[in-house]
């Protein structure tokens, strides 16, 4: 298990590289920031570079994972679809070739004739990555790979990623929107019981180098495997009036219902990664989705690193269900192995219902108590 975390935090400090470059480098910014304009140059794939750039993140992880872990393969999973379409209407499926040229000739492919493009990610894809963190390298832990399934969310909140703002200003701490949002999330989860169990979230753009002007990430990992909790981070101290973090898509009921809990407390935040790692930082004491619009790609991750700390991810309609029916048992938490029944495509794995994620207990239930009250949920 210390090696697989080592190894989960080594993905994607790769892949937090690849999602720097993309944006630092000059021939590959331009595609990312290309507009979308029909038929222009005749290559669609390039007006969709962003979709490469998730994609390849993707199939980094689950090469570098799977071939380190054989008894991961065909148990990674991401959001992305590997196969697209050139300009020439013929199907690529991206994947990592065995060495850097034969990657860069299959990206190449898709890219035409964007050739330093190709290259830059090529390279980025094959390089070896020294981690250094001596706190990581000193975890023992033992869970057998072979019990454990990955969900991967290559770029969460892309369309924050895409815009790139810079200068949004944190609300306590809290960012509405802008590049810090855009996240990488590997989680690990139980085959069995779908538990999630190993989270890593990094932040790729957490702060610029004010000599460079580069970006530099950071990384959290936590696990809760067992009686074992173990994370990077320490539980934040619970405030006496929570704040809750919500999307600016949430409707006036549930805001209402939050309001005289919160008083004047209540913060919005892009990306459903995002405002998790809010909870876990501390930054805000839960964070409240009324809609089914995360997947399990979205929660998997900050949701192991939530356990680590003592708390959790409810599934907020089940646990409103139980509430009312008088049930004074744990809510149900959300499970990452169950596609939704009648639901295809990405949908069968929505995290339907909502969600409420949070590290204290008794904020947990004050956030219940409060929208129990909403009429609907």
């Amino acid at each position: 298990m210390a090696g697989l975390l080592q190894a989960l935090v080594g993905a994607s400090e790769k892949a937090a590289h690849i999602a720097r470059l993309c944006r630092r480098e000059e021939p590959l910014f331009q595609l990312l920031v290309a507009e979308k304009t029909g038929a222009d140059r005749n290559r669609r794939f390039l007006q969709d570079f962003k979709t490469l750039a998730d994609v390849l993140i993707q199939e980094v992880i689950k090469h570098d994972l799977g071939k380190e872990f054989p008894e991961l393969q065909g148990h990674i999973h991401g959001e992305e679809s590997n196969e697209f379409k050139n300009g020439q209407g013929e199907t690529v499926t991206v994947r990592v070739c065995a060495a850097a040229g034969d990657t860069a000739a299959l990206l190449l492919s898709v890219l035409e004739p964007e050739r330093a493009a190709a290259e830059l990610l090529a390279a980025a894809v094959h390089r070896d990555v020294e981690l250094g963190d001596t706190e990581l390298a000193g975890v023992a832990l033992s869970v057998p790979p072979q019990d454990l399934a990955i969900w991967i969310d290559p770029i969460d909140s892309t369309n924050e990623y895409i815009g790139g703002r810079e200068d949004v200003a944190p609300v306590d701490g809290i960012a509405p929107g802008g590049l810090c949002s855009a996240l990488v999330l590997i989680g690990a989860y139980d085959r069995q019981t779908g538990v999630p169990v190993l989270g890593v979230i990094n932040e790729p753009f957490f702060r610029r180098d004010p000599l460079t002007r580069r970006w530099q990430g950071r990384y959290h990992w936590g696990v809760a495997y067992g009686d074992t909790r173990l994370s990077s981070l320490s539980p934040p101290p619970p405030r006496p009036q929570p704040c809750v973090v919500l999307s600016r898509a949430e409707g006036g009921a549930v805001r209402g219902a939050l309001g005289p809990l919160c008083g004047d407390r209540l913060r919005f935040a892009a990306g459903a990664g995002y405002k998790m790692l809010c909870v876990i930082l501390g930054l805000a004491d839960a964070y409240v989705l009324s809609e089914g619009s995360t997947f399990a790609w979205d929660a998997c991750a900050p949701h192991a690193i939530l356990r680590a700390l003592g708390g959790g991810t409810v599934a907020l309609a089940g646990a409103l269900r139980a509430r009312r029916a008088g049930d004074t048992g744990n809510p149900p938490e959300l499970v990452y192995n169950r596609p939704a029944e009648g639901a295809a495509g990405a949908e069968r794995w929505a995290n339907r219902g909502g969600l409420v994620a949070y590290v204290h207990p008794q904020h947990l239930e004050a956030v219940l108590a409060a929208l129990a009250t909403v009429p609907g949920l």
